[in-house]
């Protein structure tokens, strides 16, 4: 049986983060009660005349400089010519042969890089609302200002896929050109997929599958079109290049009609908009006003702070968690603990990617760094850092208002052995557990020093002592 090799690349839509349309004045607010969020421009009314928003050229510019495109001094708006209800013009205003960023990539984990074809801007159609038999137009997303980010045929696995769209999504996040909510809307892609012998150059014949909004969605469907295409050209069959959609109750994909070629579109220059021409000042004004971007801030975290990289890659997903963290860690001896308040007793009060992203919390970065302060001078433990970061949660109140100078103190000998002493008393069960064999044992134990310590016990020194009086 032949080797095949999956050939990929992804055109992903996000929608962008402006608070008005591409051409109009109109809302881009998601929701809204249908064609609420519509005027006489969007919905193509004959006689109107656009205006490009000039911040969403900004906001592409910006996307074109987080992954490594070169910015085009000179593009322009083209027609792209198609009939369908959700499009009530019978045309899309985008970019085709001049577009506002070309030649970037994007860094895989593995250290190869996808390369990025273009990054172009146009308008969003509207939506298609199909009930009891019925097909309604929603056009309130019509107009809504989108970039669409095209990748060379680089992707060599399902993994690769996830993986670049996972950095894409959270890239744009952290510049603050879109929230890209998959389940909203506002970030999808089309998948084009073909197979080839292992070690061929030649490109197979592709298919695409449209309107991927979730992650488990595009891999169930990759999985399953490379398996279809390997078993029709182990059987001798030929793949047909067409566009398909993915079936969520079936899992499979489906064909939807023939794959159009650049010229079914019949693209020609807008002719209601004027060049766009963007000059080098500006290139790098946009330049200075991107953030750190989340791989180099991972890869700080990793090596200048000592974090592992699981925490870095936790810590770097939001532009708000970063900047939380930093400032909460700046000047501490241990990073490591910030870190663990933050991916441990925070994060779990945020249930939601979407209340992650926001990271809307009672307590300021200042005040974390405080209480890890207090840890760091041995002044508690970190049961009672947890404890109290709880307190602290519940109601913005600085560590002080729960830590008295007696918990500060520490223990001294005497008052630790009694404090095991008692532990061992009152867990009997659990100490002869212990000598029998039963590691796990001990922690029961040392959970009621601690707890009757309120945290101010050394927990290492808690568990030697309590092994000794355990085995005379």
């Amino acid at each position: 049986m032949t080797n095949y090799e999956l050939v990929s690349g992804l055109e992903t839509h996000i929608e962008l983060a402006t608070k008005t349309k591409i051409f109009c004045s109109c809302s881009t607010e998601f929701g809204g009660e249908p064609n609420t969020h519509c005027c006489p421009v969007c919905i193509g009314l004959p006689g109107t005349l656009p205006k490009l928003n000039r911040r969403v050229v900004e906001y592409a510019i910006l996307a074109g400089l987080a992954t490594n495109c070169e910015i085009s001094p000179v593009s322009k708006m083209d027609r792209k010519n198609y009939v369908y209800p959700d499009l009530p013009k019978a045309y899309q205003i985008s970019q085709y042969d001049m577009p506002l960023c070309k030649n970037g990539w994007i860094e895989l984990s593995n250290g190869r890089k996808i390369r990025i074809t273009r990054i172009h801007i146009e308008e969003d159609a509207g939506k298609l609302v199909h009930q009891r038999g019925n097909t309604f137009v929603d056009y309130n997303r019509g107009g809504v200002p989108l970039i669409e980010i095209v990748s060379e045929p680089d992707i060599r696995s399902i993994d690769e896929a996830r993986e670049y769209l996972e950095k894409l999504q959270t890239i744009m996040r952290f510049i603050g050109i879109s929230d890209c909510r998959m389940q909203e809307g506002s970030m999808r892609c089309d998948v084009n997929i073909s197979v080839r012998p292992a070690g061929s150059e030649a490109l197979g014949t592709r298919t695409e599958i449209k309107n991927m909004n979730s992650f488990a969605h595009m891999t169930k469907a990759m999985d399953y079109e490379l398996n279809r295409q390997i078993d029709l050209l182990e059987s001798g069959e030929k793949i047909v290049q067409e566009t398909r959609r993915y079936n969520e109750e079936t899992e499979c994909t489906e064909g939807m009609r023939g794959k159009e070629d650049a010229n079914d579109y019949r693209y020609f220059r807008e002719p209601d908009l004027v060049t766009i021409r963007v000059s080098a000042e500006e290139v790098a004004a946009l330049k200075a006003e991107l953030p750190e971007l989340p791989g180099a801030r991972m890869k700080r975290y990793t090596g200048e702070l000592g974090l592992p990289e699981a925490d870095a890659q936790q810590l770097a997903r939001s532009r708000r968690i970063a900047e939380f963290f930093e400032a909460a860690a700046d000047g501490v001896k241990n990073p490591k603990a910030a870190a663990n308040c933050i991916i441990g007793q925070m994060f779990s009060r945020l249930s939601t990617e979407a209340e992650k992203e926001a990271f809307d919390v009672a307590i300021t970065p200042e005040q974390l760094r405080e209480l890890v302060m207090l840890l760091d001078a041995g002044k508690i433990r970190m049961n009672l850092v947890k404890s109290t970061l709880e307190k602290m949660l519940d109601t913005g109140k600085s560590a002080k208002e729960f830590i008295s100078e007696s918990d500060m103190a520490g223990l001294d000998e005497d008052a630790l052995k009694a404090a095991c002493e008692q532990a061992i008393a009152a867990n009997p069960n659990a100490a002869a557990d212990y000598l029998g064999g039963k590691e796990k044992a001990l922690k029961a134990i040392l959970g009621g020093v601690m707890k009757a310590t309120r945290g101010r016990a050394d927990a290492v020194k808690a568990e030697q002592l309590l092994i000794q009086l355990i085995k005379k």
